[in-house]
């Protein structure tokens, strides 16, 4: 198998999680390198369901090694409570799990901050409220970020941690989120110890690694349109969630990457505040919520739905340069009469192909649709390409036309098994 970047290719919650467990057993490592605990990827084996948040996926794999880059930021509480979770359930995770000692750690008072910010602004973004964008702004600051590597060296932790403490401290006094330092120390102190085996120089291992002709899966979180600089900014992440990403968030060279395989659902999920075109009327918007179970893995807050939107969705290939498209979740449009395709958007007369880059332009812009016949039947016992029914074909078949990209993998429901791979693809 090459080594294959797995990128969301739209707001995110595109079942990139499954995509990766599913690949992950022909690759040797599974490498995450952006994003932090705001991820949730859900997995389901047999009538087991796993929500990874900062973990890779592949760890669900016995014979994987798991890396979470630089460009990753780590929540340690979120690190280790699923590190214990999974291994009470029988899963293995030990030294088949790295995380480089350049990665920014998430602290405490970054969740208290982000309220802060959103107190100042007014705006609401629809943050998962996990400190990662104050994590980020750290790191960019430069003066204020901890990273891996601090933390093992602990006096240089306790000096970061005590300018942090005085440089915020109006903020966090104003919203009452007082900290307890010497607790705070006691507590990382101990995360320090058990972090220490898991700490690797991550650009070393992967290049090393690929010398020796080993297998990568390259990872990503969130989405494509969430992307802090192609994104519909500011209703975005906090990190870059497109392929450039995977250099700056691993250290491999674009060299490293044979195949790019973006992941899109069959329609369009969107959590949060932003625009969002292709919106669904209420009716069919609760439907297909219901029958999609679609809610966020890590804030169960219910996703709004979309058709597809495959304006967007071209903007997506070309910015990431998309090899190929997983289409996942086809099977929640079974039992609709019609199934419409967004294809362009019209804006004061004026029809628009490509996605714009301001937010007021996009707010008034509407979806010119084709119409496509449903199937009306169940997909989900469907795992050969030749027996899916024609009109679900026709469906694939425009979607991969349009977007001169094709379509591999079709995922028929949320289990490991539930997938249709077309033969003769390199991924296959």
């Amino acid at each position: 198998m090459p080594n294959t970047v797995i990128l969301g290719a739209q707001w995110g919650d595109e079942s990139k999680g499954k995509t990766t467990d599913i690949l992950a057993e022909k690759a040797d490592i599974v490498a995450r390198y952006q994003g932090g605990d705001n991820a949730g990827h859900t997995i389901i084996i047999g009538q087991e369901e796993f929500i990874l948040h900062l973990i890779p996926s592949g760890i669900l794999r016995p014979n994987t090694v798991n890396v979470i880059g630089n460009g990753v930021v780590i929540n340690l509480e979120t690190f280790f409570v699923e590190i214990d979770h999974l291994r009470q359930r029988g899963v293995e995770v030990g030294e088949n799990l790295k995380i480089s000692s350049r990665a920014h750690l998430i602290m405490p008072y970054h969740k208290i901050m982000e309220s802060w910010d959103d107190l100042g602004s007014g705006l609401k973004i629809g943050t998962t409220s996990r400190g990662i964008g104050p994590t980020y702004s750290d790191k960019m600051n430069r003066h204020a970020g901890i990273r891996v590597a601090d933390l093992l060296e602990f006096d240089l932790f306790r000096k970061k941690l005590d300018f942090n403490l005085e440089a915020k401290d109006y903020a966090l006094s104003q919203i009452g989120g007082g900290i307890d330092k010497h607790a705070l120390l006691e507590q990382y102190y101990a995360y320090s110890q058990r972090l220490a085996p898991h700490v690797i120089d991550t650009p070393e291992f992967l290049n090393r690694a690929m010398k020796d002709g080993k297998q990568i899966l390259f990872e990503g979180a969130q989405g494509t349109m969430l992307d802090i600089d192609f994104g519909t900014y500011p209703y975005v992440t906090s990190s870059n969630t497109t392929i450039g990403a995977v250099c700056t968030g691993l250290g491999v060279g674009p060299r490293a990457i044979d195949e790019i395989l973006g992941v899109s659902k069959a329609y369009v999920t969107r959590v949060g505040g932003g625009p969002f075109p292709t919106a669904m009327p209420p009716d069919l918007d609760e439907h297909v919520r219901q029958v999609g179970k679609e809610y966020g893995a890590t804030t169960r807050r219910p996703r709004r739905c979309g058709w597809l939107d495959l304006v967007a969705l071209r903007y997506a290939t070309l910015i990431n340069g998309l090899t190929c498209l997983a289409l996942t979740k086809i099977d929640v449009l079974d039992d609709l009469d019609e199934i419409y395709v967004c294809v362009a958007y019209q804006r004061h007369g004026e029809t628009l192909t490509t996605f714009p880059s301001s937010l007021s332009v996009l707010e008034e812009c509407e979806p010119v649709y084709e119409r496509m016949s449903g199937w009306k039947q169940s997909l989900v016992e469907v795992r050969r390409y030749e027996d899916l029914p024609t009109n679900a074909k026709n469906y694939i078949a425009y979607i991969s036309e349009f977007l001169d990209v094709p379509i591999p993998m079709i995922s028929v429901g949320p289990k490991r098994d539930q997938i249709v791979m077309l033969n003769g693809h390199v991924l296959s």
